[in-house]
């Protein structure tokens, strides 16, 4: 096995985890085992590219830093604006945050969790602590990676502007977000695995995962409103709440450090920086021989479901779908759609994430005269993430089942496309769609109810316009694997553009006399053509 850069700087802290009673020879082999397999995480690239010299040792989760690079340099101006510490760090502490937990949420959680660990070496004569030691160093290795990714670039344009002072405190910063990010994510599994087990277990991580990622988005908004400008200048007026609001603990450290501002709220919320993320590290090393215990939960899969199908759904399956193959294909996507795990961890926060930006949207523009304001089309915003779904309908994680396709008496490909698509309509957005409807409609009043009735529509024909442009694909027969390989990030980009249209055109009809009338006809007839156009489809079409 290569002998990693990584682990030779590793070598330098042996005597420190020695201390703590960690076999660090062993560790170490456990952890280049573990680098070596993250090599191979891309079987489809390297059947790709097989006769090329070093490929199999090759790391992608290295070589996609550069985007985190990218990130890091459009969070670059906030440390460039104005000596007004505990605002522009705050802020960039914020962002740093949401990315650093969504990794942790995509990307690590799986390495937190797994149990391969406990079935090849606990058998063996391997220290636990060893175990977990190795583990929680795994994630730290690569979440230093991305940190250095992110934050390099602004942190030397820190130092040059601000001084090395700022710099080494913004270092230290940095490191203990790392470290709270680690702990709080840990504790919150912990405490899952300590009361519930089995299918339940799985579940409830899942949608902790989808809700962690809600809460970043909702916390970065009460860091923005917990500043306000006022002829250019930016008052600070503290509150109760904002001790919740931690990337504001670090730019309350910056701005008494910097500025030499002792005042207690200062005081308080520095402290709170140093000492929360060593207490979750603490007490998840405390009970580490309890959440290892409890990670064997997760191989309990459970007792099947029984599934009952009510008469009133029957009915109105019968009227969605038209033909019983496409109803089949309807009903299998809805099983998909709810019971695959790594499906709605990809989709289920998007979802989440089309309720909430609507809504950024119109308080940014302000409350005032909300009534009288065509603010309510800010509801397009909720379409843009209807792109990404659509990709993400081929993609599953138990792809290898794809098989069942071809020995399938389908004669025709059209119900299979058409019903996955009418099930992501019904199942997925239309509950989403229709929760915001009756939001805005007790915002905007019931007037807005053609209006809505319109954007559902061009919903759905933009889903079927995102269907016909994309590559088509057997839907859920492809890995996740393959998602971040496909060069999906311009196309869903050149899509979102469409949702511009929509909006644009419904803004022309609310101009005209009965016109959003004269579009919901339009919208019917533009959708029932472009339905009967979309779906007709070959396998060699497919296999091209």
């Amino acid at each position: 096995m290569q002998d990693y850069r990584t682990l030779k700087l590793l070598d330098r802290f042996e005597r420190v985890f020695s201390s703590f009673g960690v076999d660090y020879k062993i560790m170490r082999r456990i952890l280049q085992a573990k680098l070596t397999m993250d090599g191979r995480r891309m079987p489809t690239i390297f059947s790709q590219n097989a006769n090329k010299k070093g490929k199999e040792n090759s790391n992608q989760y290295i070589k996609s830093l550069w985007i985190y690079a990218l990130f890091g340099l459009f969070m670059t101006p906030f440390l460039l604006m104005s000596e007004n510490y505990l605002f522009q760090m705050s802020l960039f502490y914020g962002i740093f945050t949401f990315f650093v937990m969504t990794s942790m949420i995509s990307d690590f959680s799986s390495v937190l969790l797994d149990i391969r660990d406990r079935n090849i070496l606990f058998p063996k004569p391997v220290d636990r602590k060893t175990i977990s030691t190795a583990k929680m160093v795994h994630v730290v290795i690569y979440l230093s990676f991305l940190t250095i990714a992110l934050v390099g670039i602004p942190l030397i344009v820190g130092l040059v502007k601000n001084g090395f002072l700022f710099f080494l405190v913004s270092v230290v910063n940095i490191i203990l977000i790392d470290l709270l990010v680690v702990g709080l994510t840990a504790l919150i599994y912990l405490f899952i695995l300590r009361f519930f087990d089995g299918e339940k277990l799985k579940d409830i991580i899942n949608y902790v995962q989808i809700a962690l990622s809600l809460m970043i988005m909702v916390g970065y908004q009460l860091l923005i409103r917990s500043f306000e400008l006022i002829d250019l200048t930016i008052s600070f007026e503290p509150e109760w709440w904002q001790v919740f609001i931690f990337p504001m603990w670090y730019g309350a450290n910056i701005e008494m450090i910097m500025k030499g501002a002792f005042q207690p709220f200062y005081v308080s919320f520095s402290a709170l920086g140093i000492l929360v993320p060593f207490l979750s590290i603490w007490i998840y090393m405390k009970f580490n021989s309890t959440f290892e215990q409890n990670l064997q939960k997760l191989a309990y899969h459970g007792k099947a479901k029984e599934t009952k199908r009510s008469k009133v759904g029957q009915s109105l399956l019968r009227i969605i779908c038209s033909s019983q193959e496409e109803r089949a294909f309807f009903r299998f996507a809805s099983s998909m759609m709810k019971n695959e795990r790594d499906f709605k961890l990809k989709v289920y926060p998007s979802l989440g994430f089309s309720i909430v930006i609507p809504f950024i949207f119109i308080m940014n523009a302000g409350l005032d005269h909300l009534s009288t304001s065509k603010s309510y089309l800010t509801i397009y915003f909720s379409l843009i993430i209807i792109p990404m779904i659509m990709i993400l309908l081929k993609y599953s994680g138990k792809y290898k089942g794809a098989w069942i396709y071809r020995v399938a008496p389908v004669e025709q490909l059209k119900p299979m496309f058409s019903g996955t698509i009418k099930a992501y309509i019904f199942k997925l957005f239309l509950p989403v769609y229709l929760l915001l409807s009756a939001l805005f409609i007790v915002l905007f009043g019931v007037k807005v109810l053609p209006d809505l009735v319109v954007v559902f529509l061009n919903a759905c024909i933009y889903a079927v316009i995102c269907f016909m442009i994309l590559k088509k694909s057997i839907p859920f027969s492809e890995s996740f694997d393959q998602y971040n390989q496909n060069g999906n990030g311009a196309i869903i980009f050149g899509l979102m553009l469409l949702v511009a249209i929509f909006a644009g055109l419904h803004f022309v009809s609310t101009l005209l006399s009965y016109g959003i009338y004269l579009y919901l006809v339009i919208a019917i007839i533009c959708l029932g053509a472009i339905w009967k156009l979309a779906f007709n489809i070959t396998w060699e079409k497919i296999l091209r």
